[in-house]
């Protein structure tokens, strides 16, 4: 759970980064941005910023905003409705993000999970993008993501969104974000 003041404050915070990076939002855009805890109210740790462009029932692009050190979760796009689930392709736009997904892991993987919930971490194959590079997740792959020490912006392209199908590692977590008051 956040309070308004500590959404308010990664809107704000979020929108700054992405201005930083030549990325200009529409009032709109900025108004909606997506302040996701996982409902987890660690947001420091464990959060995501985002921006969605479009998400029609054909294709989705956004931008992720993470902030030093921030990680997403674990979790996987299921299948459903017919669909084999979320394909994405990440696309680092500014800093370092590193990309745990399922396969040989990594003998010394540079991020460690946050403290709290940390068993539920279970892929270990690092993938490091820095601005250009590009990775495409299959669906239904188990995979999680950190930011390096000064943050990252990482533009997201892939299939039909549906975050509240998303499965994760950690029985605790909640997509949706519930603000306090």
């Amino acid at each position: 759970m956040l309070t308004r003041e500590e959404l308010s404050a990664a809107r704000d915070r979020a929108a700054a980064v992405l201005t930083e990076s030549g990325i200009v939002l529409t009032p709109d855009e900025r108004a909606n941005l997506e302040v996701a805890d996982f409902g987890l109210s660690q947001l420091d740790e464990i959060g995501l910023q985002i921006v969605v462009y479009v998400n029609t029932e054909r294709i989705c692009a956004k931008e992720l905003v993470l902030f030093p050190r921030q990680t997403c979760p674990e979790h996987r796009h299921p299948p459903h409705d017919g669909s084999p689930g979320k394909e994405e392709t990440f696309r680092c736009r500014r800093g370092v993000v590193y990309l745990y997904v399922e396969g040989t892991p990594t003998a010394e993987p540079t991020c460690r999970p946050p403290a709290s919930g940390g068993d539920a971490f279970t892929v270990w194959h690092e993938i490091e993008l820095r601005p250009g590079e590009q990775h495409t997740i299959a669906p239904d792959v188990l995979h999680w993501f950190q930011a390096g020490d000064d943050g990252a912006v990482v533009s997201e392209f892939s299939t039909t969104s549906v975050d509240h199908l998303d499965v994760f590692t950690d029985g605790r977590i909640g997509r949706e974000t519930v603000i306090e008051g």
